[in-house]
């Protein structure tokens, strides 16, 4: 579904990126994990259209998307999830998801998602009057991984879904996902918490500074003796 092949990005004469390499299959759920600044945000940035990158391609669905801006990304099909959410605190929660689906006409296809969303979560069906900004911190952030739902994507980019949230929060908002990518939906997540992250998604690039220096199933990189002693603090032994 995406390919991205020797992708370098940065900013202004900082370059960030060097030389990735990503692929991300249909239905898949892959992670991008490794310490704070070293390109995972440049990375999912430069995928959505928001930085353009200095060479290399991203190849989704037959069709080279790099240099694209993000509103032409996300009519492709990709949805893109930012840290922050950039949820309208002043509105309530179900205009919010509806402003995710301002690329669909259909009224009824509205309606439809909005519906399957509330199935996914019904948390927010009965929170859909209530004000955004007066949500919990995790419910805030599963409306902004529903409202990323909302113009049906192909592929969502979630970026560090646990940041600032307390560890039961954390649980809450990882079993969304993971239910998530249950039903079909192909997710390309960035995080830090590796520990929890192994054991939700299929597969994981570790990314350091700026270059992909491992990859492979979660499984297997939960034993890597790298990952094990720098990002969960256990011994291979």
């Amino acid at each position: 579904m995406l390919e991205v092949k020797k992708l370098h990005a940065g900013y202004g004469k900082l370059s960030v990126l060097h030389d990735v390499n990503v692929q991300v299959e249909k239905g898949e759920f892959v992670a991008l994990i490794g310490p704070n600044g070293v390109g995972k945000t440049t990375l999912m940035r430069s995928i959505s259209g928001l930085l353009k990158p200095t060479s290399g391609s991203i190849n989704f669905l037959g069709t080279d998307i790099a240099g694209l801006d993000a509103f032409e990304v996300n009519r492709e099909g990709i949805s893109f999830i930012t840290e922050s959410g950039d949820l309208f605190a002043g509105m309530k929660v179900s205009e919010n998801l509806n402003l995710g689906a301002y690329t669909i006409k259909d009224k009824q296809k509205i309606i439809d998602m909005r519906n399957k969303i509330y199935e996914l979560f019904p948390r927010l069906e009965e929170r859909r009057d209530q004000l955004a900004g007066t949500l919990s911190g995790g419910e805030r952030k599963m409306l902004s991984i529903a409202r990323g739902l909302m113009c049906d994507p192909r592929l969502v980019m979630v970026d560090e879904p646990s940041g600032g949230l307390a560890p039961n929060l954390v649980l809450d908002v990882f079993k969304s996902l993971k239910m998530l990518s249950q039903t079909g939906v192909t997710i390309l997540l960035v995080e830090q918490n590796v520990n929890s992250t192994l054991k939700i998604v299929d597969r994981a690039y570790v990314l350091e500074q700026g270059r992909i220096v491992l990859e492979g199933p979660a499984g297997e990189l939960a034993e890597d003796e790298h990952v094990r002693n720098s990002y969960l603090g256990l011994s291979a032994a």
